[in-house]
């Protein structure tokens, strides 16, 4: 092989591997697609942050329309969104139930004190296997379950007034 060629192939890998990299920058994280939209929200056991004696099941999110928030107080995202979540709590009544991701009980409790709470409960999956098995790719993220306890939909990030108005309550309103 000609010397002169064999210069070129760390050009040629470096631009090859330069257009994957800016196809992967044009994607939109929020878009990520999930295999459990239209299946049953994942069986589990799980006490929650207030009650470590609480043995709560998958059965809490059958019968009404739902929102299961993923949080967890090492989440920047998580304190964002915390205010529009007690806002739609107060003011719908839609019940959400938050998921405290890999998180210390201690803190836990601190930030739901101190930032208020607008969960009906919030389970405590210290180890994340509930979070693995939702396929959480890191939190915030909320699910709508339907009332019998079906995954509807799934939004990966910060909701704010916005986004509550125009892609979550018509999804919630679709289902209820």
């Amino acid at each position: 092989m000609n010397k002169r060629l064999i210069l070129f192939i760390p050009l040629v890998l470096f631009f090859v591997l330069g257009f994957f990299f800016w196809q992967g920058l044009k994607l939109d994280p929020r878009e990520m697609p999930s295999a459990l939209i239209g299946k049953a929200f994942p069986s589990f056991t799980l006490n929650t942050v207030k009650d470590e004696s609480a043995q709560i099941t998958e059965q809490v999110l059958q019968g009404k329309v739902s929102l299961v928030n993923v949080w967890a107080t090492w989440c920047v995202s998580c304190r964002q969104e915390h205010p529009e979540l007690v806002r739609i709590a107060r003011e719908t009544g839609i019940p959400i139930f938050g998921l405290n991701y890999k998180d210390e009980r201690g803190a836990a409790l601190k930030w739901l004190d101190e930032y208020m709470d607008p969960y009906q409960f919030s389970l405590y999956d210290v180890d994340g296997r509930l979070g693995l098995d939702l396929g959480v790719y890191g939190a915030p993220e909320t699910y709508i379950v339907d009332k019998q306890g079906i995954i509807r939909y799934r939004f990966v990030g910060v909701i704010d007034r916005q986004i509550w108005q125009q892609e979550l309550l018509p999804e919630v309103k679709k289902w209820q």
